[in-house]
């Protein structure tokens, strides 16, 4: 679990991609937190279908989203995948 008490000075991110195929201006992006190895997305809102859905599967608890990201994104996950397993948390 991430831990919120973190101050935002402690936030080590390490930028992997944006969408390739998105703007500037609203881009589904992928960072990796290089101190706890965890990644952290900017997606699109998921829509009600979507969410109504995934609810099938578990509650969403407060303080989480579901979001979508693009197919295009894969790589750039992959890849951030590839930087958490590097670091030193584990």
């Amino acid at each position: 679990m991430w831990n919120s008490e973190r101050s935002e000075i402690d936030v080590a991110l390490v930028f992997i991609a944006k969408d390739p195929n998105s703007d500037d201006d609203n881009c589904p992006t992928v960072w990796v937190d290089d101190q706890s190895g965890q990644l952290v997305v900017q997606g699109w809102d998921a829509d009600a279908v979507t969410v109504e859905r995934c609810l099938k599967d578990g509650p969403v608890p407060e303080g989480e989203s579901v979001v979508r990201l693009p197919a295009s994104m894969i790589k750039a996950i992959r890849e951030a995948c590839d930087v958490a397993e590097r670091t030193d948390v584990r």
